[in-house]
């Protein structure tokens, strides 16, 4: 379980693909230095394994490997997954940690698309084209994670949905770099999932 806290950006330094599975390797220095084998990090939003972590002189090198399946590279942003690229990390939430955003399973729903950026003085608003099937899980003042990032939607208009990033969200996390048509990994409100779910079977 995630919350949608970034807790630090990484680097994609190596992609190894053997078509089945890609093998990842990020840099992420002063990230997790207990990082353990098998635990899970939401990368841009998608839970990923701490696969490996490679060693230099019996130190820990700040550099850690996650398989990426290629299901998750045909319907995630990780399909375009290269060297250089700049990702979202957060650990999973402790028992007693802090829910600071809203609960996230890194089980990403689809990819939508930004369409309008208009810079304020103090934020700025971020207007993206959600896929049709996610629109009814989307609600005004309601939570929605982009690229692992939970925000709250300002407003909804069609497929369109608009959030407001404040400048700490720009700059510590990979949304300041968007460019328009760029695409984002969408993970919607899972309790509205279950509550569909569970009224669909009533009925």
């Amino acid at each position: 379980m995630f919350t949608g806290i970034v807790e630090a950006v990484g680097t994609v330094v190596n992609v190894d693909d053997d078509g089945a599975r890609s093998r990842v390797t990020i840099q992420s220095d002063g990230f997790g230095t207990d990082l353990a084998h098998g635990e899970s990090i939401a990368v841009d939003g998608v839970c990923l394994t701490v696969a490996g972590q490679p060693e230099a002189d019996g130190r820990l090198t700040g550099l850690w490997d996650a398989d990426v399946m290629r299901v998750t590279r045909e319907t995630t942003t990780l399909g375009d997954i290269a060297p250089g690229r700049r990702v979202n990390l957060e650990r999973a939430l402790r028992a007693d940690g802090r829910l600071g955003g809203h609960i996230m399973q890194g089980h990403v729903d689809g990819s939508a698309q930004l369409v309008a950026r208009d810079s304020q003085e103090d934020w700025d608003d971020f207007t993206f084209a959600l896929p049709a099937d996610l629109v009814r899980y989307v609600v005004p003042k309601g939570s929605i994670a982009l690229n692992g990032v939970s925000l709250t939607v300002a407003a909804l208009d069609g497929d369109r949905a608009t959030v407001s990033l404040i400048p700490t969200t720009l700059a510590d996390t990979t949304l300041g770099g968007l460019s328009m048509g760029d695409s984002v990994n969408v993970e919607v409100d899972v309790m509205g999932k279950y509550v569909e779910s569970m009224l669909a079977a009533r009925a």
